[in-house]
């Protein structure tokens, strides 16, 4: 590809995998520059955002795999063995958020806030001497997003002394910077579980739950371009068992599986407008899941139907009758932090 025109390489280039990309950046100077700046990397990573591209991200206490997942059959595909290039102890690592390839994770031994893209092994220590980025597990919530710019940015929402602070960690600036957070004080008590944070369109979103029957459930925005916070209300669901919002991004529109039950469980699916959640379907019950396998749940949707999954392979399949996704979307989270399905970019987690 010598004799071809630059603008050429660069549409061939950003159509490959970032396995390729990666090898790519050796065949020369001039493809290493080329390869490394910030409009080459927001292209590919945009047109890397296809099923494809999706993996499974899987940590236990001796192994770090990644998975593809196989589309005949909506399950995992033969393991890749990763290496975690950073210390840790027996992989105790958390996976709190990810976003176009990146993960943010937490180090458990020390609390320390990490940026890591699994498919370069790129990462980056966020945490500072002054205690930033140091993550408790329990008491805060972590979101992360990108504005205009492609400044790829950490909320970390921190529950402390009976004060929450927030802060926002820029990857442009190296930097850690306060936020004002204002919210009711019933929610500082540690009955309170926030979910991890969920990108969609401009805002990120938080469940806040209160962990017993019939509690109190919201949803927390913050809205990334006024830094502002607000509290919109969660879909109606019947608070007879435990309650449970699992958001999800679907082509820039927020929905949410609400679950809800004790023995019996029953998901249904909602959809955000204008502040407001209408209910887009609602799943038969489904049969009664051991505590253990509920700490590993994600759910996938396609071509009308649900699967429950966990990390070891599928549990079972809910046939729908309306068909609101084309091709397969993952939820952002394993409810046991361990694991996570990301695609396979070369975003960096530095500048």
């Amino acid at each position: 590809m010598a004799d071809l025109p630059i603008e050429t390489i660069f549409e061939i280039l950003t159509r490959v995998p970032a396995k390729v990309v990666g090898r790519s950046r050796s065949v020369c100077k001039e493809w290493y520059a080329l390869l490394s700046t910030r409009d080459f990397i927001r292209v590919h990573s945009s047109r890397s955002l296809v099923s494809s591209n999706q993996r499974v991200l899987l940590i236990d206490d001796l192994t770090c795999s990644v998975h593809p997942i196989i589309f005949q059959s909506y399950d995992y595909g033969p393991r890749s063995i990763v290496t975690l290039p950073f210390d840790h102890q027996n992989n105790d690592v958390s996976i709190l958020s990810h976003l176009n390839g990146l993960l943010c994770v937490c180090l458990n031994h020390t609390n320390e806030l990490l940026l890591w893209n699994p498919t370069t092994t790129a990462f980056k220590r966020l945490s500072t001497p002054d205690s930033l980025g140091i993550y408790i597990n329990n008491l805060d919530a972590v979101g992360l997003y990108a504005n205009d710019a492609d400044d790829y940015k950490v909320l970390h929402i921190k529950r402390r002394r009976h004060v929450y602070e927030s802060y926002v960690y820029s990857r442009e600036l190296n930097f850690w910077r306060n936020i004002p957070f204002l919210t009711r004080q019933e929610y500082l008590s540690p009955n309170f579980a926030w979910s991890p944070g969920t990108f969609c369109g401009g805002t990120m979103y938080f469940t806040l739950c209160e962990c017993w029957v019939g509690g109190t459930n919201v949803v927390i925005c913050f809205d990334i371009n006024s830094e502002q916070f607000k509290e919109i209300s969660f879909p109606p669901v019947p608070s007879t068992g435990f309650v449970q919002g699992v958001l999800v991004n679907v082509k820039n529109e927020l929905h949410m599986f609400a679950t809800t039950g004790w023995f019996e469980i029953t998901i249904d699916l909602w959809t955000l407008k204008e502040d407001y959640w209408i209910k887009v379907l609602s799943c038969p019950p489904i049969p009664p899941i051991s505590l253990s396998l509920w700490g590993d749940i994600t759910h996938y949707v396609t071509n009308g139907n649900w699967f429950v999954m966990t990390k070891l392979g599928k549990l079972f399949t809910i046939e729908m009758d309306t068909k609101p996704f084309e091709i397969l979307y993952p939820v952002t989270w394993f409810r046991g932090y361990k694991g996570a399905v990301f695609v396979e970019t070369v975003v960096s987690p530095s500048i």
